[in-house]
């Protein structure tokens, strides 16, 4: 049979092809059977090698092989303040027979030479005037528009709230005397502010009715105690207990995930989440004034005496909220509070002490005596200013998934923390007057007129809750004088003797002064005198301004599905003005003796002003709102109920735009 010539090829080959499926079979059998043969035989124990190490050297520590040689100390030579010098005297010799009388010895001019003492005078370091001056301001402008969401809307509502803001800045100044003060710039400028000072305020404050204005107002000679809102307490409120509330920080453990493999869709949750409020404003302020004290002070002329508080807290938180929202969780009673605490506080170092001994008591024979001439000036002037405007517009719409807004949350801070330290004299002597001034001014200013309405046919069906207040004003203020009360006495005859020796520049000092029952059991007395008048002047002055008057339109989505369902949550409110002043002015330990007039008196002012509710024109918030309300196209304006938006806006389960993801991933 004749093949063809593949057939006749294949033919002749066949048998070496199933030559070779033969062997790779032996092969596969053969390698099989090494294996188990290779697992029935038994295995030789590892070999065990014993390893003696040595180490006959020992490491040193670390020697860089520096030497050192501290210096050495430095000789200050010290001269005494006292020497004594002794040269005997020459006794001449006479020729004349010694007559019996001694007398005789002794020549008519005296002896030359004899014990001399050189004193140069106990000296101390005089105190010098000191005057600080510190301004901090905070400006912030945050003033936002968003819109979130499928609508495509437009919203500009006509509030005017730089008119609103004036309106109640200048309700909150009439119940501030120092509202538009300005530091003094010299010695005659804080004199007169001194000399006007008290009677401005004690007229100011007469100026008050209670019933009418709502001001608590306290003037007389001596305060002690604390105050809240116009009432006297003994226990004080806690800032911490009245913030408002936070959203509170998540534990730092993850959350679990599950996985599951394979395909499908992923859910996310429906929810608009606004906070436009939550802003915080701080003004803090703690000033020591120990720059000079002294056991005994004496002034020829007069004392002026003043410290004085006054807090003012204005606010107004009128909110225009629509029947939109009518079935929403609200708190109506959630409204602003505001504090107004004060404390006046006095520490007689005196107090205690036993009654001085009799007669025979230890009383100093020293003193030294340092001199100003001049005046003696130590102020403090402090002014925290801060200044927010937080008015945001909003326009907000569901798209189906999680949406959260924060225009607010807003921190300033103003901090002061002031201690002068100086000197100490156990008797200061002024030639002029002494004036002593503690001023603490606070105000706060808020303005959270808010706008929440909804869009003809907006609604929704998931869980609500809306909050527009809960803010908080708070000024915390308290004024400590060491010094005892009472303490004030006429000038004696002899204390009036030593100011007149040192104006004639004489460091004579009566005994009697040195005989005073304050400096008992002294080796010596330390002597300040000034020759012009001396003045103490502290004052610190805060102020918060706040502008939050958020407007919040709502709205359906436009695009694919309105989301009914939808959650939300929209919190315009809960803002923070904190102002926290504390004085501590250390005067002397002892009693001050005054020449001339005594004038004392301590004043506290406590107001508070809420502005009335804002005139809407008797219309709805939400018909408000629809009036604010623009569309970006004016297509979707028409009468047609099949209009899209013109901005596409994908879905949550929208597929990508990219066609090729899967291939170029």
């Amino acid at each position: 049979m004749l093949m063809d010539k593949i057939t006749e090829t294949i033919a002749h080959f066949i048998g070496l092809f199933g030559i070779a499926i033969e062997e790779a079979r032996l092969r596969k059998d053969y390698n099989e059977f090494q294996a188990q043969r290779a697992l029935e035989s038994e295995q030789p124990d590892l070999i065990n090698v014993t390893v003696e190490g040595r180490a006959p050297y020992d490491l040193n520590g670390m020697d860089p092989g520096l030497l050192y040689q501290p210096l050495v100390p430095g000789l200050v030579k010290e001269t005494p303040w006292s020497h004594v010098d002794y040269r005997p005297p020459q006794i001449p010799e006479s020729t004349a027979a010694f007559s019996g009388n001694p007398a005789a010895l002794v020549p008519a001019t005296g002896f030359p030479g004899g014990a001399s003492s050189a004193h140069p005078g106990l000296q101390t370091q005089p105190p010098g005037s000191i005057a600080v001056r510190i301004n901090q301001e905070v400006r912030l402008s945050d003033n936002d528009y968003v819109g979130a969401g499928g609508h495509g809307l437009k919203f500009s509502p006509t509030a005017d709230h730089g008119a609103e803001m004036g309106a109640l800045l200048q309700a909150a100044a009439r119940h501030a005397p120092f509202a538009n003060l300005d530091a003094p710039g010299s010695i005659e400028e804080i004199e007169d502010f001194l000399l006007e000072a008290g009677p401005a305020l004690t007229t100011f404050a007469q100026g008050y009715s209670e019933a009418d204005d709502g001001a608590f107002v306290v003037s007389q000679e001596v305060i002690e105690g604390s105050f809240v809102n116009g009432a006297p307490a003994t226990e004080l409120p806690k800032l911490t207990d009245h913030l408002p509330e936070k959203e509170e920080a998540k534990a730092n453990e993850p959350d679990p995930v599950d996985s599951v493999s394979g395909t499908g869709t992923v859910e996310t949750e429906a929810s608009v989440d606004l906070v436009a409020g939550s802003n915080t404003m701080v003004n803090s302020a703690v000033l020591t004034n120990n720059w000079l004290g002294g056991g005994v002070m004496a002034a020829v002329g007069d004392c002026v005496e003043i410290n004085a508080i006054v807090q003012v807290n204005a606010w107004s938180d009128s909110d225009a909220i629509g029947l939109c929202v009518s079935g929403w969780k609200f708190d109506p009673a959630e409204a602003t509070k505001a504090f107004n605490i004060a404390a006046f506080a006095r520490v007689d170092p005196a107090a205690g002490k036993e009654a001085p001994g009799d007669a025979s008591a230890d009383f100093p024979k020293h003193w030294a005596v340092t001199k100003i001439d001049g005046d003696l000036i130590s102020m403090n002037w402090i002014e925290q200013f801060s200044f927010v405007t937080d008015n945001d517009t909003h326009v907000l719409s569901s798209s189906g998934v999680t949406t959260m807004v924060t225009t607010g949350g807003n921190t300033t801070l103003n901090d002061v923390s002031l201690a002068e330290l100086g000197f100490y004299y156990d008797l200061i002597i002024v030639g002029g007057n002494i004036y002593d001034a503690n001023f603490i001014h606070q105000m706060n200013v808020l303005l959270d007129n808010d706008l929440v309405g909804g869009v003809k046919g907006f609604g929704t069906t998931g869980e609500a809750s809306l909050s527009t207040g809960g803010n908080l004003l708070w000024n915390q203020a308290e004024i400590v004088t060491v010094g005892g009360t009472g303490g004030f006495e006429a000038l004696p005859a002899h204390y009036k003797k030593a100011a007149e020796n040192f104006e004639a520049g004489r460091n004579d000092l009566p005994g009697d002064v040195l005989h005073d029952s304050a400096f008992e059991g002294l080796a010596g007395v330390r002597v300040l005198y000034v020759s012009g008048n001396m003045f103490d002047l502290q004052f610190v002055k805060q102020t918060n301004i706040l502008g939050d008057s958020d407007q919040v339109a709502m709205a359906l989505n436009g695009i694919d599905d309105s989301f009914p369902d939808a959650d939300w949550t929209i919190s315009t409110g809960s803002n923070a003005l904190i102002n926290v002043a504390q004085i501590v002015d250390v005067d002397l330990t002892g009693k001050t003796y005054v020449g001339g007039n005594h004038y004392s008196d301590d004043i506290l002012i406590q107001a508070e002003f809420v502005s009335p509710n804002p005139d809407l024109g008797g219309k709805d918030p939400d018909v408000l709102v629809n009036e604010a309300i623009a569309f970006l196209d004016d297509d979707i304006a028409g009468p047609s109920d099949n209009h899209t938006a013109s901005v596409l806006q994908p879905g949550h389960d929208a597929s990508h735009p990219d066609l090729m993801q899967t291939m170029l991933a």
